[in-house]
């Protein structure tokens, strides 16, 4: 089963604030998160998702995690 990650802890692994984490999940280059309630309020993110997010990032500098 994968992990999810609630919206702290996905500011702190990315170190990127709420709007900048939302703008570029409306740009389709973060990934999306999973709603947890019908209504959508209560979202989370896959930990295997962001991984491979900040992966690409410093793939993109030529670094390695």
């Amino acid at each position: 089963m994968a992990a999810l990650l609630r919206l702290p802890e996905v500011r702190k692994l990315v170190g990127l604030s709420t709007p900048t984490i939302y703008r570029l999940m409306k740009k389709g280059e973060f990934p999306s998160s999973v709603k947890l309630t019908p209504n959508g309020r209560a979202v989370a993110w896959h930990k295997t998702d962001v991984d491979a997010w900040i992966e690409s990032r410093l793939a993109e500098r030529g670094e390695v995690a």
